[in-house]
């Protein structure tokens, strides 16, 4: 079992929520996601997965649900 965790910004509400974990769901090997959502500010999203995830993809997945990650401290 794999942990990632990714800071997120854009998130408003819990449309956004669920938009984020479906795409992050998705994704090969994914088996939870648990989005911690901040309202206007930088949320953060842990996906427990089978295998290490490629950075890559998590972005394209967020990106396609409409947000961006953000590097850790920024």
């Amino acid at each position: 079992m794999s942990t990632t965790t990714v800071n997120i910004t854009g998130m408003t509400c819990g449309h956004c929520v669920s938009a984020v974990q479906s795409e992050l769901s998705a994704l090969p090997g994914v088996e939870t996601v648990d989005v911690e959502l901040v309202n206007g500010g930088t949320s953060t999203a842990t996906i427990s997965s089978s295998a290490p995830l490629d950075a890559a993809s998590i972005d394209d997945a967020v990106a396609e649900a409409g947000y961006t990650v953000v590097p850790a401290g920024s």
